[in-house]
């Protein structure tokens, strides 16, 4: 059974996956606005909940997840609005939640990346791609650079994997 407090962070996370999946799956853009008012309502949540300490955990979990997928921005696996956005969703999950979020996220990116590999027909490709970057991970070789594909269709729309992600997270970690 869910806590009154994780109730109210799914009744704000469900609507606001709505509307991120909408614009990353189809614009590949994830507005700034939505970004800013989950990082205001993340903190005004945590305030109102613990105080002082809310807002600190709470600005805890958005350093955490921007520095965790920011990682992932560097090595090109994740654009800008992602990082943004999983950053905003930090300050309301808060600190302690950030890591068990982000496995579920990367668990369900990887699951919704393999459902767009199938329906393009690129496993294979898509499979060579994966071992090119393994091996540039190795001492003494190179990672390669692939360049973003010119159909957007072929791209994922991490931001549903993050929405639903936290949701998920939420439902199954949250006190």
């Amino acid at each position: 059974m869910l806590s009154p407090t994780a109730i109210i962070v799914e009744l704000f996370l469900i609507p606001l996956a709505v509307l991120i999946i909408y614009h990353d799956v189809r614009y590949r853009r994830i507005p700034n606005p939505f970004v800013l008012a989950t990082l205001i309502t993340g903190l005004t949540f945590n305030f109102a909940v613990a105080g002082w300490r809310g807002v600190l955990t709470s600005i805890g979990g958005c350093v955490l997840a921007f520095v965790l997928m920011f990682m992932l921005h560097v090595f090109g696996a994740m654009g800008a609005g992602d990082v943004k956005l999983f950053a905003a969703i930090g300050s309301v999950l808060g600190a302690h939640l950030v890591l068990p979020t982000f496995v579920v996220v990367v668990l369900t990116g990887g699951l919704l990346g393999l459902v767009i590999v199938l329906r393009s027909g690129a496993f294979k490709t898509t499979c060579l791609r994966v071992l090119q970057i393994f091996v540039g991970l190795l001492p003494g070789w190179q990672m390669p650079k692939f360049s973003v594909p010119t159909d957007r269709r072929l791209t994922i729309p991490y931001g549903a994997a993050i929405t639903i992600g936290a949701i998920i997270a939420t439902a199954i970690f949250h006190p």
